[in-house]
Order: structure tokens, then sequence, then C-alpha cells
């Protein structure tokens, strides 16, 4: 049995090589002798702080040298999130801070986009140009011409901005370029999304089923230590995926699925379920509507029809089956985050959420809890004007199901060619790098040169920002306030993000950025507190607590209202669904037209001497945002391709050669990329770790290292349903020499 030590050492690599940033990591490492090491002055006091380098926001502490000098972030042991243990990223994100090649000052564009030509600016100056040309959109074409993408903690300080402007498009890429299908699946199914963090209980599973999920890989820190908690207590973990993950090296089961095919799988594991009396009857009859439809319509949906189609053996999928039978209540069929896969994911997120149901997970020890969730006083501000046309104004009738606005709606209504109800002219992009996170790269571009405004708030000088009229530099959040973090968890609470310094060069906090631009626009009073920890002292003194006191705590956890965590037995549940039951079969989607029970549908081939292209992530990096960061590119500088044993004999590949990649559309990556001949993936399919292949000449660490998958995806099949952009429907083939290239290998 594969143990927690040999699982996951998240912390060890804290008290090492992630000890400190670039300036504090150049400290510890010319300390080499242990006696210089126990010299090293240590200032005791400590910031709180939660961190910005994923979603998931572990709370943790600073420290600093005697000399003020941040030294290294360790874990809040109060943290639910984290259980007082980061993962690499955590302790290396202070490696943002000392980056000597972060954004340094305002920047306003003098060329054309395209070229990076810019002159420093004043912050207000610079506010002064968005301001005016603002003003200008709005005037000529009406508020809601402007558009917010954003991700992270400032994405509440921009979309109450733009709200006060008078637009409601605020796209946050997460939504429809990852989680967005889950989400809606599971509402249209028990009334509630999973959140995040998501409301799994790992900790308690008996069976945990990952389909696609790479735990382990994307490195989200509680969930991470809850499996290697399941893991020492015998959970039986089934893993389906086309490669040999980390998760899969910890797993029962490993089904090697064909690519595309995850629907079929998932129907003929209903089929078992029900067909073989393995559901939860008590659970169905009580809380379920649709059994019976459901029932005869996985009737022909046996494993062997299944076989053919995922190559996954009739008795692998009856005993994985049976396992997760045996485990229930206590089983999880992991709803995933990155889900946009193939165009029809919220039907494929669907089946997740009923073989759930039908296990009777949902509500359940070792299933999925009830979260909780602290409230904070609301901030009494003026109230907002209803934008007088919504984003779902821009194609009617397109995406019905989308619960939020979808990023590449907004982009397509940005070229005017797409014929959208209105022009959207002015784009303020926060914390995300659109060029990297949007598939379709050609269309993002030509969306951004039709623009007559585009703004980027960022930390570091991203591909984005090189297409950007006017850069606003943000201090990264080691040296900012930020919005208190009440995320739902198993217990309300509260964490605090505070300076642990002053902000390096000449930037801002997200929080005052957005509100000395609003005073430009005249909007100041949506932003009554000059000072966010004025703000934030204020919204404590409501809850009982206060700035001074959670600056010590950095966390407060707080009991439920009731002892309400599971479902009590034979407790009345309404859900909040149409049918206030858990919709097995959903008369809404039927309602729009669109399939009432998940249907699998064949997907392209790839062509001959083509591979479908699969991408994940790596413990150490984030997206595409950390691949500059001193302390985690020590740790994984770029990225290689995995190509099967037998693919490679074929092209005559052999490891650590230097190759480039073709997709289907003839687009050739921008750099070569290594190959990695393993048996850890199928032969049809080679992947690659997302986030690499930069082409930003500023970030030296990371520019033309590796390869962008961004790149290779061109072919995006969208979700009808709400709008998610299917992105593992490309091809690529391997192009061994380039005209005026040379390659090691």
């Amino acid at each position: 049995m594969t143990t927690r030590r040999n699982f996951i050492r998240i912390s060890a690599i804290g008290a090492g090589a992630l000890i400190a940033g670039a300036g504090s990591y150049k400290i510890i490492k010319t300390l080499s002798k242990p006696e210089e090491l126990k010299n090293l002055k240590l200032d005791l006091r400590r910031t709180a702080t939660y961190c910005e380098v994923c979603f998931w926001k572990c709370a943790g502490w600073v420290y600093k040298t005697s000399e003020g000098k941040i030294w290294k972030i360790i874990g809040n042991d109060e943290d639910q999130n984290c259980n007082g243990r980061l993962c690499p990223r955590g302790t290396g994100g202070l490696g943002m801070y000392y980056d000597e090649e972060r954004l340094k000052t305002p920047l306003i564009r003098v060329e054309e986009r395209g070229k990076q030509v810019f002159r420093q600016a004043t912050w207000d100056e610079a506010l002064e140009v968005i301001a005016g040309k603002m003003k200008e959109i709005s005037e000529k074409y009406g508020p809601e011409s402007m558009a917010l993408f954003s991700h992270g903690s400032g994405s509440a300080y921009y979309t109450t901005l733009l709200k006060a402007f008078g637009s409601g498009n605020i796209a946050e890429p997460s939504y429809a370029q990852c989680r967005g299908p889950r989400d809606d699946a599971f509402t249209l199914t028990f009334g509630e999304e999973v959140y995040s963090p998501e409301i799994t209980d790992i900790r308690d599973t008996k069976c945990l089923v990952l389909i696609g999920s790479h735990i382990g890989e994307n490195m989200h820190n509680g969930q991470v230590q809850e499996m290697s908690d399941a893991i020492d207590k015998g959970a039986v973990i089934i893993t389906v995926d086309p490669r040999f993950s980390t998760a899969a090296g910890k797993s029962k089961y490993w089904l090697p699925i064909k690519p595309a095919t995850d629907i079929a799988l998932l129907l003929a594991w209903i089929h078992e379920i029900i067909y073989n009396e393995y559901y939860d009857k008590k659970y169905v009859e009580k809380y379920c509507t649709g059994f019976d439809k459901l029932r005869e319509y996985v009737k022909d949906f046996t494993p062997e029809w299944a076989y053919g189609i995922t190559t996954i053996k009739p008795d692998q999928i009856s005993s994985t089956a049976k396992e997760m039978s045996d485990a229930a209540p206590a089983v999880i069929v992991h709803p995933g985050r990155h889900v946009t896969w193939y165009g029809d994911d919220t039907q494929r997120l669907r089946a997740v959420a009923i073989i759930n149901a039908l296990l009777g997970s949902w509500g359940r020890r070792g299933g999925f809890y009830r979260p909780a969730r602290f409230d904070l006083a609301p901030v009494k501000l003026p109230p907002f004007k209803a934008p007088a046309r919504e984003w779902s104004d821009l194609f009617p009738g397109k995406y019905p199901l989308a619960s939020l606005t979808v990023s590449n709606a907004i982009i397509d209504a940005t070229v005017p060619e797409n014929n959208p109800a209105y022009p959207v002219k002015g784009w303020l992009v926060n914390g995300t790098n659109l060029i990297s996170t949007i598939p379709n790269t050609p269309n993002t571009l030509k969306a951004i040169q039709n623009l007559d405004l585009l703004v980027a708030i960022d930390t570091m000088p991203m591909e984005i920002t090189g297409w950007a009229d006017v850069i606003l530099p943000e201090c990264t959040y080691l040296e900012r306030y930020d919005s208190l973090r009440t995320g739902p968890h198993r217990k309300p609470s509260i964490a605090l993000r505070m300076p642990a310094a002053e902000p390096m060069y000449d930037t801002k906090p997200g929080y005052q950025i957005a509100r000395e631009l609003a005073v430009k626009l005249g909007l100041q009073d949506y932003f009554p507190f000059e000072k966010q920890e004025d703000l934030l002292d204020w919204q404590l003194k409501q809850a009982g607590s206060s700035l001074e006191e959670m600056q010590r705590l950095g966390v407060k956890n707080f009991e439920r209202d009731a002892d309400d965590l599971y479902f009590a037995e034979d407790e009345e549940v309404e859900f909040y669904t149409d049918s206030k039951k858990i919709e097995l079969f959903s008369p809404y989607l039927e309602s729009l037209g669109f399939d009432p029970l998940p249907r699998y549908t064949q997907h392209p081939e790839p062509p001959e001497g083509y591979y479908r292209l699969i991408y994940g992530r790596a413990p150490m990096h984030t997206f595409s945002r950390t691949a500059n960061n001193p302390n985690l590119t020590d740790l994984m500088d770029e990225n290689s391709v995995w190509v099967n044993p037998k693919v490679a004999k074929e092209w005559g590949l052999i490891n650590d050669q230097y190759i480039w990649l073709k997709n289907q559309d003839d687009i050739v990556t921008d750099f070569s990329v290594k190959v990695r001949v393993t048996e850890r993936i199928r032969w049809d399919s080679v992947y690659i770790v997302h986030g690499f292949g930069h082409k930003q000449q500023q970030m030296k660490r990371c520019f033309g290292r590796g390869v962008s998958d961004t790149q290779m995806i061109t072919k995006v099949l969208v979700d009808p349903i709400m709008g998610g952009t299917g992105m593992r429907s490309n091809f690529v083939t391997f192009v061994t020499e380039k005209a005026g290239e040379e390659v090691a290998s």
C-alpha cells in the first residue's frame, strides 16, 4: 500500500529548495555551512497572507529576516485549505516578489499594437488616458461596450468598477475555459454547484474515482492531503486517463481510456449500477426523480458496448462499478476542475453527477458535504444601474444555460465580422494572460486589433501586456491587502491577506488601482473607503472581530450553525431544482432542445500520422502564471512531449531529442520541445504540460522554453449548452527539422 509519506511531502520542499524568493534565495544559497544557517537573523514577527499562486488560496505566514527581507512562507495551522502545509507553489510564491523582471511602472503604447514600444508614464497620466478612452467608448457605443476579463482576488474590485460604469460584461476565463461545464451540470442535477475548493469529502471516502482529474499534479493542496489520508486508510482509487498520471500510480485501477470516449464509459457504469442493483434504492426513491427514464435509457449501454468504444475491457468496467457500490455512499466520482475537453462537456459532467446520485454520495460522509461560508456584512453602495444590454444579447439564444459570462463570446463580439448585436470596444484585463488562456489565439489577436482600448493589469510582462494600450503594474500579493477570503468549507472561516512589505517599484494594489480609476470616472461613491484596510476593519468589526485580531490570527474559524455537514438519517431535503429533487432526467434541458440524459457522440479520430494532443498541469506551476518564477523555474523550466515507445520507434525519436509539433491546421510550434519516450501515454496520444513556450522576451527565464499547447489549439468544439471551449479536439504530428533551425539531440 502506498503511504502518505511516499505519496506527497508537501512541506518538505518548503523547508529546503523553496524556502525563499529569488533575492533571499541567494542569501540561503551562499550560506552553505550549517553554522552559517544558524547565524541567520530572523524577524520572528510574522504577517498573515493567503496564497495567490492558485485558486486554492491557502492561508499562511510570511517571515522576514532582521534586515526586513522576506525570507519564507509557511502554512497557517488553523487553515482548513492547507492544514498548515503549503505546496511547492505556495512556498515558492515569494519568487513573484523578488522577480526582477516583473512590471515596475505604468506604460503607455507609442506604436501600433503588436510592436512592443511603450513609454513610462505616471499613474495619474495612465489613469487619465484610460478614463478618457472609457468615456469616449461609453458616449459612442454605450457603457456595455466595455468588458472585463479577470482572475484572482482583484476580480471583486474591477467588477464593482465595471458595474458602476454601467456594464455587466464581466468574464472570468476560468468559467468557459475550465470549470463551467461541471458547475452547470451539477446545478442541473442537484441544484447546486461543487464550489471552489470543491466540497468533496475525500478524507473519509472509501472509493475515489478520478476521470481526467490530475490530483497530485494540479496540486490542489487540501485534496492532495485528504487523498493521501484516504490512501492510508485503505481507500480504493480508480483513475481513468489516457496517461499514467501521478494519481494513476497510487491507484488500484488504472483505466487507460481512449480519448474522447468518456461518456461511453460513464453510461456503461450507470448501466452496471442500475441493472446489478448497486444503486442506493432508499436514497434514489426519496431524493431523485427520473430514475425509470434513466433505467430504460441505459439498458443497452453494456460494458461490452463500451469496450468497443473506450478500449476498456468489460470485466474492468464491471469490477470498478462494483468497487464503487461496495464503498457507497462513501464514494466520489470526482467532478474535476479543468473539464472543457470535447464540446459535450456539460453532458459528460451530467453523467458524473448522475453516478454520484445513484450511489447516494451527495450530502453523505465520504461523498459530498454541505459547505458552510461566513457571510460578511455588505458595504452600502449606490445602486448599480442595470445595463441596457447584457452579454447574452450579443448573440441571442447562444449558450442558454451559461450561468456566467462566456469569455469567448465577448471575444467573438469584438470581431465585427461576427455581427454581434452591439460592439465590444474596450477590454480591461486583470491577472489573466488571454493569449495563453483562450484557445484559437489568432481569433483573440484579431479581436484585440478591433479594440479602441486594451488595458492590462498584471504583475508580469505576459503576452497580453505586449498588446495593451496601457499597462498598469499591480504589486504582488505579498505587498498588499486584499478582500477577506471566506470560501466554502466544512466550517465557516475568514482569512486575511496583508502586506509583508511596501510595494516594490512604482506598483500599486488592485483595490487602489480600481478606486483611483473610479475617481477619474466620477464613480468614487462605489469605493467609499479610501484605504482597503479601513474597509476590512469595518467588515471585521461587523463580524465581531477586527483587523488587529486578524493580523494576529491570520485565520479565524467559526462553528457551524447546526450539525448538518451531512444529511441526517431520513432527513427531508429540498434541492434547488424545479422538482425540488435530484434530477436524473432533466426536463429543463429537454425544454431547451438538449438531450435530457447524457448522450455519447463519436468524435473525430486523428488523421494518419497525427496524435491527439492532451495537456495538463505540473505540481510546481500554475497555468502560465508561474513560468518565470525564479524559484519554481528551478524545479521545472520547460515542458516535454510524452511519446509512446511504439510511436517513437516509428518516427526514430529518442529521449531528450528536441523536435517541433505541427497541428492539423499546419500550425508549427514557435519553439522546440524535448521528447520523453514513455509507456505512460497511449499510442494514439501525446501529452505536454500547459503554460510554456512563452514568446515574451522580457521574461528571460521562460522565453522560448518548451512549447505552448494553446498555440496548437486552433480547432475548438464549443459546448452549445453553456459555451465552454472544448480544447482536446486537436491533433499533432512531429517535425524533426525546421528550415534555418538546428536542434540539439
